[in-house]
């Protein structure tokens, strides 16, 4: 019998509960790893993507701080790299170390990913990503001045910079993740979304923007034919009405009801929005794809029916 394939997409509470220091963001990874172990144990072929938006964040920073002719400032594409070479790493170590002490015969391995967009899409041209730090309305005054760069409100805690955020239109890797899927291996690929990148004239051009990482798991999830996408947030469930009196779970919904919902505008932008529609769009693929949004810590609970929302044609 052919095994179930699954994309899991983490949070960025999968990697950083807290601190931006690499041993606190490793000992996060450290919880998220035996928890991802038992959805192993239940038998699933399993390819694992993850956010970067804080550390992506952190790392432009370091560049600009330090930009000067001996150690020029890197662009955000490379720093996109960085940040996914920096979490693969760290995740693939703390994976490795769950499969020995588990006696499980799986190697593990994390692919630096470049994801295909289009140069033309309208993203580039109403930046709306957030990465980065938070900011003072002083500190983001300074800044827009200093280096252009635009920075937005989020949700009260503060000024964030936002680049362009582009839909994938591919993932260049996305053959060889699923060879190695369908030896039985567990791949760590499209960290943060991946690198967006554009081809002109036979060349492969990064450029500066951040792809949303659960469109990019989304669209990972149906170039290596999975069956399910599980896209883990800081909810259990997807709610409607949220934090108002007549908030309500969704538990088991179809892409047709969760559809109205979206058209209601019942979902934050970049927040739960784009979460219910990478899967919807997964769903909509292919017969009998179905897609699962729910907490890091429900995850197993989530793959047995017991907890999380189920999103089914």
């Amino acid at each position: 019998m052919t095994k179930e394939r699954i994309v899991i997409a983490l949070g960025g509470n999968a990697i950083q509960s807290g601190e931006a220091t690499a041993s606190a963001q490793q000992e996060a990874l450290k919880l998220t790893a035996n928890q991802l172990i038992e959805i192993v144990k239940l038998g699933y072929q399993v390819a694992i993507t993850h956010g970067n938006g804080p550390q992506v964040g952190n790392i432009l920073l370091q560049q600009i701080n330090s930009d000067c002719s001996q150690t020029p400032a890197m662009p955000l594409d490379t720093c996109g790299a960085m940040s996914e070479g920096m979490i693969g790493y760290w995740l693939d170590n703390e994976i490795d170390v769950v499969l020995h002490k588990n006696k499980m015969d799986k190697d593990v391995v994390a692919i630096v990913t470049r994801v295909e967009v289009d140069p033309c899409d309208q993203a580039f041209e109403s930046p709306s990503k957030p990465i980065g730090p938070f900011y003072t309305e002083e500190e983001v005054i300074k800044q827009m001045e200093e280096t252009g760069a635009v920075f937005i409100e989020d949700a009260g805690r503060g000024w964030r910079k936002v680049v362009p955020s582009p839909k994938p239109i591919s993932i260049l890797e996305h053959r060889i993740i699923k060879k190695l899927v369908d030896n039985g291996n567990i791949v760590i690929s499209a960290g943060g979304g991946g690198i967006p990148v554009y081809r002109n004239d036979g060349e492969i051009i990064g450029v500066e923007a951040v792809i949303d990482k659960d469109y990019a798991s989304e669209k990972l999830a149906e170039l290596i034919d999975a069956d399910i996408l599980l896209i883990l947030t800081g909810v259990d469930y997807v709610f409607i009405n949220y934090n108002k009196p007549n908030q309500k779970a969704l538990v088991e919904v179809s892409v047709e009801e969760i559809k109205s919902y979206i058209e209601e505008g019942q979902f934050a932008k970049g927040s739960m929005l784009p979460k219910v529609e990478a899967a919807v769009q997964f769903v909509e693929s292919k017969p009998g794809r179905k897609a699962i949004i729910t907490s890091l810590e429900h995850a197993v609970d989530a793959m047995e029916g017991k907890y999380g929302t189920r999103i089914i044609s």
